[in-house]
């Protein structure tokens, strides 16, 4: 356990400084490991992120019991997520309290799933301070990622009317694209993963749903 006299202190202090964000959450404790581990699998998927236990959402620092802590965090990525997902831990005493910092790496094996209470497995992603569910377009991705095949686009009618809305439209959903270009979900799930894999998409990933742009290195 280090000190906060010094170094430890400042460091906890400073990225409680920064708030909740794409890569920090606080917690006051952790309740349940199975709850926990829709954050293990939301950071391990989207870009990293650190956990500070023994913080309020407020900032404020209420302390933990490291051991109980680490014990929860330990089952959250080995029991309840799938596959286990790697993490460090490092307390800290701060202001007389422990705080506990688990630090979750960006994995080169995504998709991570969470089990939830229903005992469904869940992929999770970061959008800002909330974990999102993972769409069918996201599992595509990540599945197609792994095989590491080439990609075979037919352009038909079905592409150009995507693209020539996102030619004058900043931005679109698959709802909408299945409606304008009178096509079916899974048609439709299959070309924006191509044209992402090919980087002639982007995607979007927000609070209100999920959005594929042009990609800005084509324009």
């Amino acid at each position: 356990m280090r000190s906060d006299i010094n170094e430890a202190g400042r460091y906890v202090k400073s990225l409680i400084e920064k708030g909740e964000n794409q890569q920090l959450d606080f917690k006051f404790e952790i309740s349940s490991a199975r709850k926990m581990a829709k954050t293990f699998s939301a950071f391990a998927n989207t870009q990293g992120g650190k956990l500070l236990i023994g913080v309020k959402d407020n900032g404020k620092i209420s302390g933990v019991k490291s051991e109980e802590e680490a014990y929860m965090a330990e089952s959250a990525a080995q029991i309840f997520c799938k596959p286990a997902v790697d993490f460090s831990l490092a307390s800290y005493v701060v202001e007389g309290k422990c705080v506990l910092e688990v630090e979750i790496p960006l994995s080169r094996n995504k998709p991570h799933f969470a089990r939830d209470e229903t005992g469904a497995w869940i992929a999770y992603v970061r959008v800002n301070d909330q974990n999102i569910r993972a769409n069918r377009i996201l599992l595509h991705l990540w599945k197609n990622e792994a095989k590491k095949n080439g990609v075979w686009l037919n352009y038909g009618q079905e592409e150009k009317i995507l693209l020539e809305f996102l030619s004058t439209n900043e931005r679109i959903s698959l709802s909408q694209y299945i409606r304008i270009a009178r096509t079916n979900r899974m048609r439709a799930e299959r070309i924006v993963v191509k044209l992402i894999q090919m980087k002639v998409l982007t995607l979007q990933i927000t609070e209100n749903g999920v959005f594929f742009l042009l990609n800005p290195l084509n324009n």
